[in-house]
């Protein structure tokens, strides 16, 4: 009865893993970063990354988060109390067969296409009464689809579009959007498609990726291979 307990137990843990990385993607979340974050969370590994944040910086997520780890520390007591146990008869197996499967019947629910939409609907309802807008993390609030594009573009002192006007260079690319410019301690937010470009300029932009990736090739490149040379000088100095 004891390795079935355990058994049963685990099939417990992972059925909730599963219920929760649901409910992640009801948040709007991508289903496998959620299911990295709900192991990491519910394993108490404390693995750490950019992602975590999408947790942390989101209140139905973080509710989630913190069952999580309380369920997560509660797991690892029960499956060491059950393996010292292990030649005990003991055990309420059936309680225990009982729980795991009424968590089964609700994975199947919440599969459901009917409740996952007014999951989604209720979840989105929510955070819009309770959290604004500048809470979200950058990656909520621009990149919501494949394509979407965040960059800051540095331009160095060869670069072609030194002494252009970005509202001229943009009138015929579509989805494409210049956010500010800065210029050493300078923001330039009001009149950015009207400022001629300097070198040293960093525009920030946003939206199609490829449009913006084919508009600014050169900086772009030019870029890169700044921050690789950067990179093996560093490696070079603590090696």
């Amino acid at each position: 009865m004891g390795y079935l307990f355990i058994f049963i137990y685990l099939t417990i843990i992972l059925v909730v893993i599963e219920i929760i990385t649901i409910l992640f993607t009801f948040t709007g979340l991508k289903k496998h970063i959620a299911r990295f974050q709900v192991i990491s969370m519910l394993t108490g590994t404390g693995f750490t990354t950019g992602e975590s944040e999408l947790i942390i910086d989101h209140p139905i997520r973080r509710n989630l988060g913190a069952f999580l780890i309380l369920f997560g520390a509660f797991s690892l007591a029960v499956i060491i109390s059950a393996i010292s146990s292990i030649l005990s008869d003991e055990f309420f197996t059936m309680k225990i067969g009982y729980a795991a499967g009424i968590l089964v019947l609700c994975l199947f629910v919440l599969k459901s296409d009917k409740v996952k939409n007014r999951l989604s609907n209720l979840f989105k309802r929510e955070l819009e009464r309770n959290f604004d807008l500048q809470d979200l993390t950058i990656k909520e609030v621009f990149l919501t689809e494949e394509d979407d594009y965040l960059v800051e573009i540095p331009l160095h002192s060869t670069s072609k579009m030194i002494g252009e006007v970005l509202g001229e260079k943009l009138n015929s690319v579509e989805d494409i959007n210049v956010l500010l410019i800065k210029r050493g301690e300078i923001i330039i937010r009001k009149k950015r498609l009207s400022t001629k470009l300097q070198e040293g300029d960093f525009i920030l932009m946003f939206g199609d990726k490829q449009g913006i990736e084919s508009m600014f090739s050169e900086e772009l490149k030019k870029h890169e291979m700044e921050m690789k040379r950067e990179m093996n000088r560093m490696n070079n100095i603590h090696s």
